[in-house]
């Protein structure tokens, strides 16, 4: 069964919330505060972690923040409704994806099954030996391992699904609307701007390795696509 750690200060909130998905068959832990949710993500006894960003004795941006110095866990952020700038930055701090709050049980087990889905199939034994290479640029998708130049490049679950579809894709167009199914694992809603801020820290993180240069590149109107060498 899943596990799942639901970390928010909302005592009504999260016990609907933990009935509902306990109905659905995940095991559920809660947490009220961040210092508790850091503790209890990285003890390695979770699948998934669902993190609220306003928390007493410390927020989930910095939550977040802690868990990803020791953990590639996939993190589910639960943001206010139309702040915008706690979503920008819980993405480029590693969140695998937003829900913006208040939200429905129903809404929130789509996002948290399209997560696992994603990372689930990563992992697929059938995968473990095949190594897709694009120029400098190698990932294993069992393994969920990504490296340029054989030196790794340390990204999230959601930023290495991205990175291997444009890789499967390379030297082709991928709109964002199909990064956003396959990638995300829901269809593209207007305004999100989800897509462009992972691709943002994926370019990022293969620069400072590429000598700066963009690989992945921005067809305007269209999507992305990665470049190949």
């Amino acid at each position: 069964m899943t596990k799942v750690l639901l970390a928010d200060d909302d005592v009504e909130l999260v016990g609907m919330l933990k009935e509902y998905l306990e109905r659905e068959g995940f095991v559920i832990t809660t947490a009220y505060d961040g210092e508790q949710a850091v503790k209890e993500a990285l003890s390695g006894q979770h699948a998934i972690v669902v993190l609220d960003v306003m928390m007493p004795r410390m927020n989930g941006i910095d939550a977040l923040r802690r868990i990803r110095e020791h953990s590639r866990m996939p993190v589910l952020m639960l943001t206010a409704r139309g702040d915008d700038v706690d979503r920008i930055i819980g993405l480029e701090l590693g969140a695998d994806d937003y829900v913006p709050k208040p939200c429905t049980p129903r809404e929130l087990l789509a996002r948290l099954r399209a997560i696992l889905r994603r990372t689930e199939m990563g992992m697929a034994a059938d995968q473990d030996r095949q190594c897709l290479v694009v120029g400098a640029l190698q990932l294993w998708p069992g393994q969920r391992r990504a490296e340029w130049n054989n030196k790794l490049l340390d990204l999230t679950s959601t930023e290495f699904s991205l990175l291997e579809l444009l890789a499967r894709n390379a030297g082709q167009t991928v709109s964002k609307n199909d990064l956003s199914e396959q990638g995300l694992g829901r269809p593209l809603a207007r305004f999100d701007r989800n897509i462009d801020v992972h691709l943002s820290s994926i370019r990022q993180k293969i620069s400072a390795f590429a000598d700066g240069r963009t690989i992945i590149q921005t067809v305007y109107r269209q999507g992305y696509m990665l470049t190949r060498e």
